[in-house]
């Protein structure tokens, strides 16, 4: 009896460890929706009254199904709103405010940015973002991105600062506001199955 009952127990233990060390089928993974209704259409806020801000950071992320661009602007939030204008550009240029000068921006599409704030703080006029117009955005690397293509400045005049950015194609992007940061997401295709 105590032979059986050992052999018994014996099956049980390898059964169990056969089940632990089996490898989920693929019915039983999970995948990430990445559709969205987003559109492309402009977005703007203008309903944020001026008040003099600095802009000191952009920085971009690359995730599953969109490219995301953070604008760091402090003492910004939903409560206290950035005022913004993005819109896709017809071709590859947009158009410095003030002197009109064209700036070429790589890319499929290209969305012009404009936001209200300046990259000189407003209490010392002391530059606090390093940007130079025409040249790429600085700390923004774009290496391995589905969909950033490009960036460029474009300048930051009378409390607005302005920028193209390159995409893959016209794609949906989507607007909102953190404490502290305006963010642009970018999808990578108009369709989950793109």
């Amino acid at each position: 009896m105590r032979r059986q009952w050992t052999t018994a127990l014996a099956a049980v233990i390898l059964a169990a460890g056969a089940a632990a060390t089996t490898v989920p089928t693929a019915s039983a993974a999970t995948s990430t929706d990445c559709s969205t209704v987003w559109g492309s259409l402009d977005r703007q806020d203008r309903t944020a009254p001026y008040q003099p801000q600095a802009l000191t950071n952009i920085r971009t992320g690359a995730h599953e199904c969109f490219d995301r661009l953070v604008i760091d602007v402090p003492g910004t939030s939903p409560e206290n709103p950035l005022a913004y204008r993005i819109h896709y550009m017809n071709g590859n240029t947009i158009y410095q405010a003030g002197s009109g000068t064209p700036i070429t921006v790589n890319g499929g599409a290209v969305l012009e940015i404009v936001v209200g704030a300046s990259t000189y703080d407003p209490a010392t006029w002391q530059k606090v973002y390093p940007a130079r117009s025409g040249d790429l955005l600085p700390g923004v690397d774009l290496t391995g991105y589905r969909t950033f293509k490009d960036t460029r400045f474009a300048g930051s005049m009378e409390g607005e600062t302005q920028f193209g950015l390159g995409v893959r194609a016209r794609l949906p992007f989507d607007v909102f506001q953190l404490d502290n940061r305006l963010v642009i997401d970018v999808a990578h295709s108009w369709t989950a199955a793109d």
